[in-house]
């Protein structure tokens, strides 16, 4: 059985804060989508929604820790498929390039995982799952604790900070 984890509401200016930057990048503000909306209200999780008109979700793993979490409202498309991503920050480098260390932990993590992996934007890890844009509201809930409570695992034994 997977733990549940609480979710709270933070302000929308925590991302600026920490400076993650990566989450501006390239995306383009849009309206939020609506049916990702209804599928977190009906699981009862609070959001805000950033500038680019995705949803933050700040996910509390313990009594002390807390974490992350980006559903975006853009939807991708291939000839047959519909995604939608997940994301959630764990690993901030203070240069462009991650260490090779943190690289290669990177990869492996993401080879033994089943719902998501590793990616690098701009000098953040970020965990991205990916699911189908109509998923349920169950599969949404679950893609989220799944980015939280990996990015969490990954920030915390890294650097034994809790700074996303």
């Amino acid at each position: 059985m997977r733990p549940t984890f609480r979710r709270f509401s933070r302000l929308p200016i925590l991302a600026a804060v920490l400076g993650l930057a990566f989450l501006a990048g390239n995306a383009l503000a849009i309206e939020p989508d609506m049916v990702v909306k209804a599928k977190l209200e009906a699981k009862g999780t609070p959001y805000t929604i950033d500038e680019d008109g995705d949803f933050q979700i700040v996910v509390r793993m313990d009594d002390e820790r807390t974490q992350l979490v980006w559903v975006r409202s853009v939807v991708e498309e291939t000839n047959y498929q519909r995604v939608r991503e997940i994301w959630s920050p764990a690993f901030q480098s203070r240069v462009d390039s991650f260490p090779p260390s943190v690289a290669n932990r990177l990869l492996e993590d993401s080879h033994r995982r089943k719902l998501g992996g590793w990616v690098k934007q701009g000098n953040v890890a970020v965990y991205v799952v990916k699911i189908d844009a109509d998923a349920s509201a169950d599969v949404l809930d679950e893609a989220i604790d799944s980015a939280a409570s990996v990015a969490d695992e990954l920030e915390q034994d890294l650097t034994g900070e809790d700074n996303f």
